[in-house]
């Protein structure tokens, strides 16, 4: 069984590697899964209405909390 030192020894060589080719070798040995994007898994629909949603904000085309909450108290 390895020791801690050898242990983190690793651990330090793969946080300062720069070397993506051993990097990816290495994600590959543990099976390491990249983690999906939410914003891969939603439809085109959902990402025009968000997009829409961030550029109204942006032109200050928004209305506060407690309003919209009002308006809304009855379906929630």
């Amino acid at each position: 069984m390895m020791n801690a030192a050898v242990k983190y020894r690793i651990i330090s060589e793969i946080i300062n590697s720069e070397d993506d080719e051993l990097l990816l070798k290495i994600k590959s040995l543990l099976k390491i899964e990249d983690e999906a994007d939410w914003w891969d898994a939603i439809d085109e629909d959902e990402k025009a209405e968000i997009e829409e949603g961030l550029s109204n904000a942006d032109k200050g085309l928004v209305k506060p909390h407690a309003e919209v909450m009002a308006k809304y108290k009855k379906w929630l």
